[in-house]
This record gives C-alpha cells, sequence and structure tokens, in this order.
C-alpha cells in the first residue's frame, strides 16, 4: 500500500492522521471524535433522507357501526 494512502483526514476536527495508528476509533482520529459524531447523530444534527410520502399510510376506518 502506497503512504499516500495511509493518511486521511478526521471528518470531525480535519486533523490529518494515520489510518493505521487507532483502529478502534476508524474513520476518526480519535475517540472524542468519534463521540461527537455520535452526539451528532443522537440530537439528529444528521439524517438520511427519507423517501417516504409525506403522509404515513393509515389503515382503513372500520366499519362496524
Amino acid at each position: 500500500m502506497s503512504d499516500a494512502l495511509k493518511n486521511v483526514r478526521c471528518p470531525i476536527c480535519k486533523k490529518a492522521f494515520d489510518w493505521h495508528s487507532n483502529p478502534e476509533s476508524r474513520p476518526f482520529c480519535s475517540e472524542r471524535c468519534r463521540l461527537i459524531d455520535l452526539g451528532d447523530w443522537l440530537e439528529e444534527k444528521h439524517r438520511i433522507p427519507d423517501e417516504a410520502p409525506a403522509n404515513p399510510f393509515l389503515p382503513p376506518e372500520d366499519d362496524y357501526s
């Protein structure tokens, strides 16, 4: 593997780091940045687009009158 592929940037702090230096925190440079990202997901700052229609499916009304 080339040396250029070993250095990457952390998506949180943008610091360059060696991809092989801390495999537990990848793709982040540290546990701190990993936890910051987790907090962003929990606070719904990151979202996966939803292609569902705006009105959810509602079951038909019961006709037991």
